[in-house]
């Protein structure tokens, strides 16, 4: 063997400069250029074998593959083209002085390589979602398994930090989607799948013989939950207040269950809650240079802000979700600088789409955000659009970053013929999952003249560039 090596070494000296394979695109590759991409291909074998021989062997369970050696090649020569054509893509761009903003999700699969090769670094006993709020009246259950942060804590959250190096190999910054979820996550046992049997983890319950001693049956699950991990403790129930148990509650009853249920959601867990953020998220923070932004919709504990603001992290403003009760919409000429400024998320409708929602609010938006009299057009024609996308690109924001289908919104061709198309994701339904598609090749795009020069006007203009 070793006879063959030194034989095959000096061959290929010998025919450095000459042609050696030809691909199926009729490019030809020098016995040099063949050797340079072997030696790179093992550098970054041996840089990301930690992470890449368990997913090659997730991948090869579940296709219940019997030529293993062959298949594990494959996945990690897919993973490592994979991985050039991304550093290409980075470079290429910074050459240009753009960034690249990532996108790091709250949560993993159940059945995803993670949960296969770590489980003891998850609760695959529940699944995560969201308390009801204006995207869904029941809550949302997504499904995925909660994190057991104490697990993580013991090794320092290496598995975070570990995933956010890898992913600053080719971000600029990154969204904490749900960020919520490293103070406290909406917990919902594995036998339901509403929302509304959820709860807060970690949380303060109350102990059984405090609600008693006010007068509550703790077993009645219409107005109480029990929390899983301390027996005796409970949770007021998150939609309590519309039920028939609620009802039947005399005056006095009921107004102590108000104090309670109030007290529960927006002050007594706040400060614990902030403890537990802050025993994570510096220690992540620190493990990369990426600049972080926090998706902080939805019940947001008072202490969130404050946590936020002390770590810089970017809150996300949405001019139809307001952080003040107070405002009806926001306006982006007020946002923070320490702040990315948006038009909607992937859980809410584009422009268009929310522009037919609903008559009243529409009227009310032309007339307070666009400064307009009268009645609002039944459309949301390209002008209108242009107008409130010029909101967002001259806001005083540190970013600016709309969805794609609101930019094309500007442009009669571009856009969809049907504004609900548009939509990538309705949280309440499970049947409209990530359902959009770009309509549009990456070439059309580029030949769009009088859009592109649109687009460079508008951020010349405002100094984003």
């Amino acid at each position: 063997m070793k006879h063959f090596l030194s034989y095959f070494n000096d061959s290929i000296k010998k025919h450095w400069e000459l042609p050696a394979v030809t691909n199926f695109g009729s490019e030809t590759y020098t016995y040099g250029q063949m050797a340079e991409g072997i030696e790179k291909y093992h550098i970054f074998f041996e840089k990301n074998k930690e992470w890449l021989v368990p997913y090659a062997e997730f991948c090869i369970k579940n296709q219940q593959s019997t030529d293993n050696r062959q298949q594990q090649e494959l996945y990690y020569f897919l993973q490592y083209h994979l991985d050039k054509q991304l550093t290409e893509a980075v470079e290429y761009l910074h050459q240009r002085g753009i960034a690249l903003k990532g996108d790091i999700p709250i949560g993993i699969g159940r059945h995803s390589v993670e949960a296969w090769t770590s489980p003891h670094l998850f609760n695959l006993d529940s699944q995560a979602g969201a308390p009801p709020d204006s995207f869904a009246a029941d809550g949302q259950n997504w499904g995925f398994p909660t994190y057991n942060w104490e697990k993580m804590a013991e090794d320092d959250f290496a598995w975070w930090k570990s995933r956010l190096a890898k992913m600053s190999e080719y971000f600029d910054a990154f969204r904490i989607d749900h960020i919520l979820g490293f103070f406290r996550i909406w917990e919902i046992p594995l036998w339901t799948k509403s929302g509304l049997n959820g709860y807060f983890n970690p949380a303060l319950p109350f102990p059984a013989h405090e609600l008693q001693a006010q007068g509550f049956d703790v077993n009645d699950f219409d107005l109480f939950l029990q929390d899983p991990r301390q027996e005796g403790h409970y949770h007021p129930k998150i939609g309590a207040k519309l039920t028939q148990s609620y009802y039947v509650l005399d005056a006095y009853r009921r107004a102590a269950f108000d104090r309670l249920y109030d007290d529960f959601f927006y002050r007594r867990n706040n400060e614990f809650w902030k403890e537990k953020a802050m025993q994570k998220l510096p220690a992540l923070l620190d493990s990369t240079g990426m600049l972080a932004c926090g998706e902080d919709l939805g019940m947001i504990p008072a202490t969130v802000p404050q946590v936020m603001s002390d770590l810089r992290i970017l809150s996300l403003e949405i001019q139809r979700m307001p952080k003040s009760v107070e405002e009806t919409f926001a306006h982006p000429g007020n946002y923070p600088y320490l702040s990315v400024c948006t038009t909607s998320t992937h859980d809410m409708n584009p422009i268009r789409a929310w522009w037919e929602e609903d008559r009243e609010v529409t009227n009310q938006f032309w007339q307070m955000l666009l400064g307009n009299h009268g009645e609002a057009p039944y459309y949301c024609e390209p002008w209108i659009c242009r107008q409130i996308l010029d909101q967002h690109v001259w806001s005083p924001a540190m970013l600016t970053i709309l969805p794609l289908q609101d930019w094309l919104s500007m442009d009669s061709q571009l856009r969809r013929e049907d504004p609900n198309a548009e939509r990538i994701n309705v949280p309440a339904n499970s049947r409209h999952y990530w359902r959009y598609r770009m309509h549009l090749t990456l070439e059309q795009l580029a030949d769009a003249k009088e859009f592109n020069e649109t687009l460079t006007d508008m951020i010349k203009a405002s100094g984003r560039c």
